[in-house]
């Protein structure tokens, strides 16, 4: 369960994330209300995830999460470069999240 905790908390942070760039620097009301709840939500869920998963562990797959999905969206919907240097340290990123969660201790 620790594991779905962490994944949806790496989802909220790719959903406050990106309300942090509708927000205007929190000057626009909604996105900064709907920025903030999630972004609790984001805390509140990586918190349970911490309860079994290594500090070190949880963190890492949480901010890999969010850095991914934020450049992805970025560069779907913001037309943020998508060159191959750019391309590649992404998929390091996404290696790294994969061996943490293949090489992480077993709940408890």
């Amino acid at each position: 369960m620790a594991w779905m905790y962490l994944l949806a908390a790496g989802i909220c942070e790719i959903v406050w994330a990106v309300g942090l760039k509708y927000s205007n620097g929190f000057t626009r009301l909604w996105p900064s209300v709907i920025t903030i709840v999630i972004m609790l939500l984001s805390f509140v869920l990586l918190s349970q995830a911490m309860r079994t998963l290594p500090l070190g562990t949880a963190y890492a797959i949480w901010t890999g999460i969010g850095a991914v999905g934020t450049t992805i969206y970025g560069i779907i919907h913001f037309n943020e470069s998508r060159d191959w240097p750019r391309l590649i340290c992404i998929a390091v990123v996404i290696a790294g999240i994969v061996g943490l969660k293949v090489l992480a201790p077993s709940e408890t």
